[in-house]
């Protein structure tokens, strides 16, 4: 597969030139070649020139002029100019900007296959057994789902790694309350769990500051016996719930049964709301704490066999040379914690599962959390695979969602958002929306069915969220404004869909066949379809450093900037009044890519395209 952007055929070509000017060797060059901000100046400049002159003691304009008489752009380039101080200015030739978009109106869009030697694994979702999403989860959930579509784009093989909690103390104190309520495991429901788990939480609470200064300041016997009780049924509760720990830790039966139950009630929500916003999460992409339970003792006596750990008031830490914290990985009284599970976790995904590069999509708030594993795993060497490479480990963090006061989001009784309850919403104000478009008589959704239209809708609501989030720098925090979501006009997932639907109503309206316009030529002759054409075939590029840089926002600027760059050349250049029949193809035929390469990037952000809005 041949490349399709013009930006490496330029670097291959100026690297050669400058090459010979300077006797360098290719390899080590920068070339310097970038688009143009003026498209008067040409479509490309290499700015090369002005950090060579002083090494070669000769005025940058002259260097230019050396360098544009060396390069070869023989089919590809008109005969650069030289501008300023030393600038070369590049304009592509017709036929080589045609050619280029014809390379990139193959079945794979000009993205060719770019595979590793090793897996991609990607840390998402990571939900907690008996409570319900919140809107913390949406982030994790879909930003780690675009990274692992970018790198499955690109043909390599993908893990998907919803770490799940479901071990540990407060299942166990979940699962003891609900048996001393007698509740039938097998009629739950996820707000059920979420309602014993806080109940649970709350029945372990102890005030035992409080007794105490009601004891030394002679309280009334009353407050006296008041929270004595609490402290009471706190430690009962407390003991009940690490029986029940010990059981299922043991394999009772009954007690792995319920703990089980537990698990498919939570699952059952979190994988409908997956599918609610069109993310790739299975039950078979889940992998718990519990997994790795039996790996976590064993973790720890390899940190001490190694010298890495040391005992610390009975509890076992892992000292570091270059910060004052040490991480916890073994408590005093022998239990383990979050971070003894990220070893063991990471160890696993690095050896077993073969993964080059781990990716976890965890909030910015654990930033120190994983700055300590990661650094404790290389100290270790658990991030060498069995080539002797090293795996590279990456913390994607993500900022917090916040409501219009700038303050984490919550509803108008202050609890935190529900996940279900902030996509419920999404759906409806899109549906709304192209329902009320769809009144109008001239509208391509104008007698739809009703269903039809919800289907429309809620795949404009949900773009809408999805884009929200996906289009800025994830570490920042953002606003979540429905309004400002859901609208057409902007920078918006709806927007983008529009662009999309309203080029397939035109495709069908100019009523020419798919071969008839497939087999037409491109002839980007006005500077609209130039300036079209190559938003274009910065497409491969753009999903290439999307994937390399973790980056979704690169995805949604460049499918914003082509939606952008259609509506200036729909303005321009007329298609279906073309001047003449060759035109009107050959326009229709640079509209059909552009709508291929719409839908193709908002399958990669897990957009839907609908054909009519």
């Amino acid at each position: 597969m041949r490349p399709c952007d013009p930006l490496l055929h330029l670097e291959r070509a100026f690297r050669a030139a400058i090459s010979k000017v300077s006797g360098n060797d290719p390899a080590s060059i920068d070339p310097q070649v970038k688009a143009s901000a003026d498209p008067r100046h040409g479509d490309f400049q290499c700015n090369a020139a002005l950090g060579l002159a002083k090494a070669l003691q000769a005025k940058p304009r002259e260097i230019a002029e050396r360098i544009a008489a060396a390069v070869d752009l023989h089919g590809l380039a008109e005969t650069p100019e030289i501008a300023g101080p030393g600038f070369i200015n590049i304009r592509l030739s017709t036929e080589a900007l045609a050619g280029m978009l014809s390379d990139l109106d193959g079945p794979e869009l000009g993205i060719a296959p770019a595979p590793l030697p090793h897996a991609v694994v990607v840390d998402l979702c990571g939900v907690n057994v008996a409570k319900q999403m919140h809107v913390g989860h949406l982030r994790a959930t879909i930003i780690g789902d675009v990274v692992a579509r970018l790198h499955e784009r690109l043909g390599r093989k993908v893990w998907r790694e919803n770490h799940l909690g479901d071990w540990g103390l407060p299942i166990a104190m979940t699962m003891a309350s609900l048996r001393r309520q007698g509740r039938d495991f097998d009629r739950l429901t996820l707000e059920d769990l979420n309602t014993a788990y806080r109940a649970a939480q709350l029945e372990a609470r102890t005030d035992e500051a409080g007794l105490a200064a009601a004891l030394s300041t002679h309280a009334g016997p009353h407050r006296v016996a008041e929270l004595q009780a609490q402290s009471d049924s706190a430690g009962a509760a407390e003991r009940d719930a690490k029986a029940t720990l010990l059981k299922l830790q043991a394999g009772d039966a009954a007690t792995v049964r319920d703990w089980q139950r537990l698990i498919d009630v939570t699952m059952k929500e979190v994988l409908a709301t997956a599918r609610t916003l069109g993310v790739k999460l299975t039950a078979e992409h889940s992998r718990g704490e519990s997994f790795y339970r039996d790996r976590l003792g064993p973790a720890v006596d390899a940190f001490l066999k190694a010298g890495l750990a040391k005992e610390d008031d009975a509890a076992i830490v892992v000292p570091f040379a270059d910060r004052e914290r040490p991480m916890l990985i073994r408590k005093g009284d022998g239990g383990f914690l979050y971070a003894t599970t990220d070893l063991a976790a990471v160890r696993f995904r690095v050896q077993e599962l073969d993964g080059g590069h781990v990716i976890y999509v965890v909030d910015a708030r654990q930033r120190d959390h994983f700055k300590d594993v990661f650094d404790a795993i290389r100290l270790i060497g658990w991030d060498r695979l069995p080539d002797g490479s090293r795996a590279e480990l990456s913390h994607l963090a993500f900022g917090s969602v916040l409501g219009k006061d700038k303050r984490p989001l919550k509803t108008r009784s202050g609890e935190n958002y529900t996940l279900a309850a902030l996509l419920d919403e999404a759906v409806h104000r899109g549906v709304e929306q192209v329902q009320r478009r769809a009144a109008e008589a001239d509208a391509p959704t104008h007698g739809l069915s009703q269903a039809e239209l919800h289907r429309i809708g809620a795949a404009v609501g949900i773009g809408a969220v999805k884009y929200a989030d996906l289009s800025g720098d994830p570490v920042r925090d953002y606003v979540f404004d429905l309004d400002r979501m859901i609208a057409f006009e902007g920078d918006t997932g709806p927007y983008i869909q529009y662009a999309h639907a309203r080029i397939a109503s035109l495709i069908a309206r100019s009523g020419e066949s798919e071969p008839a316009i497939i087999g037409s030529a491109f002839h980007p002759v006005e500077p609209a379809e130039r300036h079209l054409s190559l938003c274009l075939l910065r497409f491969p590029g753009v999903v290439l450093g999307a994937a390399e840089q973790l980056a979704p926002q690169r995805l949604c600027a460049a499918l914003h900037e082509l939606a952008n760059a259609y509506a200036g050349f729909y303005q321009d250049c007329p298609v279906l009044k073309a001047p003449d029949a060759a035109t009107r193809l050959a326009r229709l035929r640079l509209s059909r890519l552009t709508r291929r390469v719409l839908a193709e990037g908002l399958g990669l952000l897990g957009i839907d395209a609908p054909e009519r809005m």
